[in-house]
């Protein structure tokens, strides 16, 4: 998909705050600090549409963007960051919760985990979860580049053997870098829009 216009519509902490448009919704969750911004900014072609930032734990409310006024991407909060503290992590869960058990228009989730290594207990969690709720889901695989060309299919299937009871669309590595797979995301983005 060439994107023409990206804009962020609303921040919002709760479901009166969502759009009303019914626009299709993909949702991007994942770890804080896995690239989840780069990998919006890059999906997308713009630089700092999304901000980045080498502090996890930025991204505190539910961020609308919409894409070509077709559809949004909505950047949810990172979770696994032990810095914040328990009654924060407890409000971004009841926050996160109330979005994927209510919002109709969400059409998929792509959960951002890191490459390199194999998914947390967190990533598992959020994977059973979406699962539970009956929620396509697409698992991108970042920071691709930092893995050796001869070390990528093994850490690959690795990686699906973890995944396969919970991944419903598919695991595609990538890399904000190179922009490899770029073109197999957008499809698999597309055909659940």
């Amino acid at each position: 998909m060439k994107v023409n216009k990206a804009e962020i519509e609303i921040s919002a902490v709760s479901e009166a705050q969502y759009p009303t448009s019914n626009l299709p919704e993909i949702a991007l969750a994942g770890r804080s600090n896995v690239g989840k911004s780069s990998f919006i900014n890059t999906i997308i072609n713009r630089r700092n549409l999304v901000r980045t930032s080498a502090k996890p734990g930025k991204t505190r409310t539910l961020n609308f963007y919409k894409i070509n006024d077709v559809f949004y991407f909505v950047d949810v909060p990172g979770y696994g960051y032990a810095k914040v503290s328990k009654q924060e992590r407890e409000k971004w869960g009841q926050m996160m919760e109330e979005y994927f058990q209510t919002r109709d228009p969400l059409n998929l989730v792509v959960l951002i985990i890191d490459f390199r290594h194999d998914p947390t207990r967190d990533d598992l969690q959020m994977m059973e979860y979406i699962n539970y709720l009956e929620i396509p889901l697409l698992i991108v695989a970042t920071k691709l580049d930092k893995v050796p060309q001869s070390k990528r299919a093994k850490r690959l299937k690795a990686t699906k053997k973890i995944l396969a009871p919970y991944e419903t669309v598919g695991v595609v590595p990538f890399s904000s870098e190179t922009r490899e797979n770029k073109d197999k995301i957008w499809g698999a983005i597309e055909a659940h829009i």
